[in-house]
């Protein structure tokens, strides 16, 4: 697929199709208007859209035939330069598509947009490096189809032995492997970003000091509200993914408690799977975050389908059942529409309304913070060895120890112990 350059094109179509009887969150109409947003996001104005119900999607050319013949008329008529497909292009469709509209018109699906966003909000080297690293991914497969005019050179009758391969196939393989040196390369560097936050989240645990992530779609509101807290200056704009690269700020409880929170990159629905992948190292930082701070914009018409998206990229993502708090923000332009029933009992520990724009029920959240924190820790009566003193400090760091006492065995202790270290205090629990 040729490399989308949104700096080059002005002037967006927009297309896209659904499946009859077919599942989705979003409506059509609704996920169109979300493509939009992500247009205009990266400097794309949209000239026109066009959408079809389907029986089944067009093996050749996605669209019915006669729904492509039409949107190439009015791509031509209003001067545009794209047309942006609202789901992802198999290379087939975009090796036919391309035909159709011609050489002087970019053809693009929703993934390639979202890399691109990304790609230009990248602001440091381990986001440059993550993205980089999905669009190479991405555009890996669609090799195969960009040299088959070439291919067709090849000389032998079929034969496909050394010395018979055309040059077709000979690019191809240069430009294939080219990728995947290149993709080697960027896994081996990001691996070391990993390493890097492992040992950073060590220290963390070391200091005993609670980490809070929060999650939530795009344009949630979740940098707005990091700000707010923290009078931190993470970039805040009315459009999405205006920030990518994760945010780490502490922060003082009413009870004088210490805490980290961690702004990261938010979701959106059909989240093109290699960004996910290539995003994993900055992803652990919610898989290993002690509370969830899920944000939802109260003011968005499909506010339940945006967090439904969340849940289901979490359940991607494998997180375990840490605890969550559910934050209504935007809680001033609320028109006091019913709330729909969305949080597990089990994982949702308490849901509040805020306005992180006007700073109004923070004082509320960070009071269901400490609330949220103090649920997880367990009483123990521990006999800790004396060669174990490295434990008996780690429990003052992170726990909270009520009683302690020198026998000949060892420190006899009373001590609430977080959740996260139960399984390393448990062999050491007195039974009663």
């Amino acid at each position: 697929m040729p490399e989308y350059d949104g700096r080059t094109h002005s002037r967006a179509y927009l297309a896209g199709a659904r499946i009859k009887g077919g599942q989705s969150l979003l409506s059509l109409t609704d996920s169109l208007k979300e493509l939009s947003l992500l247009a205009k996001t990266a400097d794309l104005e949209v000239v026109g859209q066009a959408q079809q119900q389907l029986n089944r999607i067009n093996p050749t050319t996605y669209l019915g035939s006669g729904k492509i013949a039409e949107i190439c008329d009015e791509v031509h008529s209003l001067a545009a330069d794209c047309v942006i497909f609202d789901d992802e292009l198999s290379p087939r469709h975009q090796r036919e598509l391309e035909k159709r509209f011609g050489a002087q018109v970019q053809v693009m699906d929703r993934s390639v947009l979202i890399l691109d966003i990304f790609a230009q909000h990248a602001r440091t080297r381990e986001g440059a490096l993550q993205v980089e690293l999905a669009q190479y991914e991405y555009r890996l497969p669609r090799l195969t189809r960009q040299w088959t005019h070439l291919a067709r050179q090849a000389g032998g009758g079929g034969m496909r032995g050394v010395g018979t391969r055309g040059p077709g196939e000979t690019q191809l393989e240069v430009d294939r492997r080219e990728i995947q040196r290149k993709i080697s390369y960027l896994k081996r560097e990001l691996e070391k970003v990993r390493e890097h936050r492992q040992r950073y989240r060590n220290q963390r645990i070391r200091e005993g000091i609670p980490v809070i992530s929060l999650v939530g779609y795009t344009n949630a509101g979740k940098s707005t509200l990091l700000n707010a807290l923290t009078n931190a200056d993470v970039l805040v704009a009315d459009q999405l993914f205006a920030t990518l690269d994760p945010t780490t700020r502490r922060i003082e409880l009413p009870s004088g408690q210490e805490v980290l929170f961690s702004d990261t990159v938010g979701f959106i629905q059909k989240l093109p799977t290699t960004l996910i992948a290539a995003f994993r190292a900055t992803l652990e930082e919610i898989r290993e975050a002690d509370l969830l701070l899920h944000l939802a914009d109260l003011s968005h018409p499909n506010v339940s389908q945006q967090v439904e998206t969340v849940e289901d990229t979490l359940a991607e993502l494998e997180m375990p059942d840490t605890p969550r708090i559910f934050v209504w923000n935007k809680a001033d332009l609320w028109d006091e529409r019913p709330l729909p029933d969305l949080t597990d009992p089990h994982l949702y520990l308490d849901a509040v309304h805020i306005s992180a724009l006007n700073r109004s029920g923070l004082s509320s959240l960070l009071n269901a913070v400490e609330r949220a924190l103090a649920s997880q820790y367990y009483p123990m009566r521990l006999l800790l060895p004396y060669q174990k003193s490295n434990l008996l400090a780690q429990l003052y760091a992170k726990g909270r120890v009520q009683s302690q006492e020198a026998t000949h065995r060892g420190y006899l202790l009373q001590a609430q112990v977080p959740a996260r270290q139960f399984r390393q205090f448990a062999e050491f629990q007195l039974s009663d």
